[in-house]
């Protein structure tokens, strides 16, 4: 039998919040198989982000707080380039708030994962986000700035942009968080397609109704993770 995809054992994340420690992360286990959907749903402020970030390299757990495994590799044990690495070929991210960068066109935002260190390079870059923000039907929008954008027009961009670089799996935190019913309908449908090609997908919520869409969902509670 195969190593899951990702897995993390035990992880803690402590902050601290000027002389106070607040945890957040309190012992959290998971997998997720490679092509799954799952999703991690939990109320607001429960760590859900926070895991999302320790498993897509953006932060580090406590020391002696666990570990993420990716492929049956602890990230603890890769160099900073190996992580540079990961964090630019093997996890495309997806936020509430999109983050695009607002002196740059929706074709330029889209192109940056394919431009960094790691990256496919600026031909492949430039070829891999006309393909996908075509997909999207922002073909259109190739050269407007993400303010002249509807909500929905940038998340297609962000999500265009988490998947410049072909990645293994797609981190999304939140990303109908901000959006009307109906366009967040369209969103999730996009991150369904990308899933039936086979995608490997995780997907923080705080909505059963969103969470309802994964493969399979696990519930963060208390700074622990649980059957949903």
């Amino acid at each position: 039998m195969s190593n899951p995809l990702l897995q993390t054992h035990e992880l803690c994340k402590t902050y601290r919040l000027g002389r106070v420690e607040v945890p957040v992360l309190k012992g959290c286990s998971m997998h997720v198989n490679s092509g799954e959907f799952l999703a991690v749903l939990g109320s607001s402020g429960s760590g859900k982000s926070t895991l999302l970030h320790l498993m897509g390299g953006l932060d580090r757990p406590d020391v002696g707080g666990g570990e993420i495994l990716h492929d049956g590799s602890s990230l603890a044990s890769r160099s900073a380039r190996q992580l540079d690495r990961y964090r630019a070929r093997t996890v495309g991210f997806v936020f509430q708030f999109y983050h695009l960068l607002p002196e740059l066109s929706v074709l330029e935002n889209a192109m940056l994962p394919g431009l960094v260190p790691g990256g496919v390079g600026a031909v492949e870059a430039r070829k891999r986000a006309h393909e996908l923000l075509g997909r999207f039907g922002l073909e259109h929008r190739l050269h407007h700035r993400p303010r002249e954008l509807s909500g929905g027009e940038r998340q297609r961009t962000a999500i265009a942009r988490a998947l410049a670089n072909n990645p293994d799996v797609l981190l999304a935190d939140e990303p109908t968080g901000n959006l009307d019913v109906q366009t967040g309908g369209e969103i999730l449908d996009l991150i369904q397609e990308a899933h039936q090609g086979g995608l490997t997908i995780v997907m923080v919520t705080h909505d059963q109704r969103i969470a309802d869409r994964a493969d399979r969902s696990v519930q963060l509670i208390d700074g622990r993770l649980q059957p949903s």
